[in-house]
């Protein structure tokens, strides 16, 4: 019997116990652990399934060892003796607490020494100046083939629930000629249990550090506005709810757009989420669009500047024009007048050109 809900220990032990032995129990945060393990190809993805999943047991051990309770009686002196106090199966599970203690304490330093790789990949990034764009979405969105198509990598898709447990990142050319780092991220779901969130920390932080947001949304699925919602709100609970979205109505492919039914479908979805792009990660249908979206979203939070930049300093030409986004660019007797679009970390190399020092 399986309940679309997280059950405390107390409940579960007692809905076994008026069903009986024969029956198993198990709950929504059960279940989505078991995919999780299924699905778990990476070290880090293992390690992050098997704490989220002695987290979950560890309170649940006497509903494991109660049949070896029962069965040696607990007080070998009978009601009131005093000799044989602890059965067997007493001391079995607090033997097993103690080793799952163990293991706990060992996965959260493997997990520790993870993040610390991961920061350091992330510092690295930001010192290239290369911008992060996280792919989020509630699962089976196609987040993975939407990666692919773009990056033209081959990154795993299937059509089924958490495909994708570990964050991959690829290059991706902008319209703008700047390259863009995107990341796959962990499909998300209504009612994420919370231990997952706290054993995928690292892996969410993708999307807490990403400089935009693309919401990949499932325009063909029924409950499409719940699964929306369901994803802005784990967005809230990392602390990532007022980074910039694009969002991407995904899976265009599956209507009919000579069908004026179908169509007025995908035009009522465009209208109720401004500024989103219907595309197709399978045919690639509005995918330069969404680029251009994208391409647009990043600009719009990069600094303005207007610099002169003396002749004998051409590298920072050059730096503009590979991270940044050339607006205007003129040459005059004292050096190259460039107006533009700059990330943040490099506008401080440019601090003494300044065209008009008030804008500095």
């Amino acid at each position: 019997m399986i309940f679309d809900d997280e059950l405390s220990p107390r409940q579960q032990r007692e809905i076994e116990k008026a069903l009986g032995e024969t029956i198993k129990v198990i709950d929504r945060t059960a279940l989505i652990l078991d995919i999780f393990a299924s699905h778990a190809r990476t070290r880090e993805g293992a390690v992050q399934v098997e704490l989220a999943q002695y987290e979950y047991r560890l309170p649940r051990l006497t509903r494991a060892w109660t049949h070896l309770a029962r069965q040696s009686g607990g007080r070998a002196g009978g009601a009131s003796g005093g000799v044989g106090v602890r059965g067997p199966g007493e001391t079995q599970l607090e033997v097993d607490r103690r080793e799952i203690g163990r293991r706990i304490t060992f996965l959260k330093r493997e997990l520790e020494d993870i993040a610390k790789h991961r920061d350091q990949h992330r510092a690295q990034r930001k010192q290239s100046s290369t911008p992060v764009v996280a792919l989020v979405g509630y699962t089976n969105a196609g987040k993975s083939t939407l990666l692919n198509a773009l990056a033209d990598a081959d990154v795993l898709a299937e059509d089924k629930l958490f495909a994708t447990l570990d964050p991959t990142t690829r290059r991706v050319q902008l319209p703008s000629d700047r390259l863009a780092l995107f990341s796959d991220t962990v499909g998300f779901i209504q009612k994420l249990p919370t231990m997952l969130v706290a054993a995928f920390r690292s892996t969410l932080e993708e999307v807490t550090e990403a400089d935009l947001l693309v919401h990949v949304v499932d325009l063909s699925h029924p409950n499409m506005e719940e699964q929306f919602s369901a994803v802005e709100e784990v967005l809230e609970e990392l602390g990532a709810g007022d980074k910039t979205v694009v969002v991407a109505l995904n899976k265009l492919d599956r209507f009919n757009l000579h069908d004026p039914v179908q169509v007025a479908q995908v035009q009522a979805a465009l209208d109720e989420y401004p500024g989103a792009v219907a595309v197709s990660a399978i045919n690639g249908r509005g995918l330069p669009e969404l680029l251009v979206a994208i391409d647009a979203a990043l600009r719009h939070h990069m600094p303005r500047i207007d610099v002169l930049i003396p002749y004998s300093h051409g590298e920072l030409v050059a730096l503009m024009h590979e991270h940044g986004v050339v607006e205007s660019e003129e040459h005059t007797e004292r050096g190259t007048h460039m107006v533009g679009r700059l990330p943040t970390e490099l506008t401080g190399r440019y601090l003494h050109y300044w065209s008009n020092p008030l804008l500095a």
